[in-house]
Parts: C-alpha cells; sequence; structure tokens
C-alpha cells in the first residue's frame, strides 16, 4: 500500500511533464509543416 503513496504522484508528475513537453512542441512550431519533410526526402538536388 505504501508503494502506491509513492507510485501515484510519479504517475501523476511523468503524466505532467509529457502534457507540459507536447505543448512546448506545439507552441514553438515543430507540427507546422508536416508534409514538408515528406517531400524534401523525395527531390534530388544533384
Amino acid at each position: 500500500m505504501s508503494v502506491l503513496l509513492f507510485l501515484i504522484p510519479l504517475a501523476l508528475f511523468l503524466s505532467l511533464v509529457g502534457l507540459a513537453a507536447f505543448f512546448w512542441a506545439l507552441t514553438s512550431k515543430q507540427y507546422d509543416d508536416l508534409d514538408g519533410a515528406a517531400h524534401r526526402i523525395l527531390i534530388d538536388d544533384d
């Protein structure tokens, strides 16, 4: 039972860290150009 007192706050903390990382990725425009990298790999610049 004492393990739950450790694991529940740890799980909540890790989920908040993951949510913060997701919102950071949204605000730093990581998801703006989803198709750009897929098309750039097909273009041959040689």
